[in-house]
């Protein structure tokens, strides 16, 4: 977001960094308005507060970020599980908001747990397509820890879906600017298509 600046657009529709920027300070800062993101009731009040945050200074609203959850957030104390999806998807959100972007490299153990959390996301949304869905990564990974998931019911139309954990991470919560395969069964393909991904 530093390098981006804040009139930088993202892969969240209709949202530069700015905003983006707003919704993290909210969703750490303000428990209270954070249920927006899942509760619909809440959901104008969580935005209300997002478009004052996001008023704020920018250089204001990189620090409040920076200096992670305030002591009385629960995500302080969760900050591992509860931010490594969140932060990776919003800075790849940044990063390929305009034209250009390109592929980070990571070590092996963050792919292994970025490996985790992309199946879970990916299974969670999938729990209900008319399909079985074979998820995998490029062998030449080399980790056992990164190994093939699938989901579905066993005699649904089969979906091969091949992705670099990154990749599939972003794909699971409905990025489109990804690298990821698809193959198999039209009709399979056709209901993995007609679910909702991600947030």
């Amino acid at each position: 977001m530093r390098a981006a600046g804040p009139d930088a657009p993202t892969l969240c529709e209709g949202w530069t960094a700015r905003d983006l920027a707003a919704h993290l300070v909210v969703r750490e800062g303000r428990p209270d308005a954070a249920a927006g993101v899942v509760v619909p009731a809440f959901a104008d009040r969580l935005e209300q507060i997002r478009l004052r945050e996001a008023e704020r200074p920018w250089e204001d609203l990189l620090s409040a970020i920076a200096a992670g959850a305030p002591w009385y957030s629960p995500l302080r104390y969760a900050d591992r599980v509860a931010n490594t999806a969140e932060y990776l998807v919003h800075h790849e959100d940044v990063r390929r908001g305009g034209p250009g972007w390109t592929r980070r490299g990571f070590d092996l153990e963050d792919l292994e747990r970025v490996w985790t959390l992309a199946t879970t996301v990916a299974r969670t949304f999938l729990r209900k397509v008319d399909a079985r869905v074979d998820m995998r990564a490029p062998s030449d990974l080399g980790s056992a820890k990164i190994a093939p998931v699938s989901t579905g019911a066993a005699l649904a139309p089969l979906v091969s879906v091949s992705a670099d954990p990154v990749e599939l991470l972003l794909w699971a919560f409905g990025r489109d600017e990804v690298e990821v395969d698809v193959s198999g069964a039209q009709r399979g393909i056709d209901a993995l298509r007609a679910v909702p991904r991600g947030l």
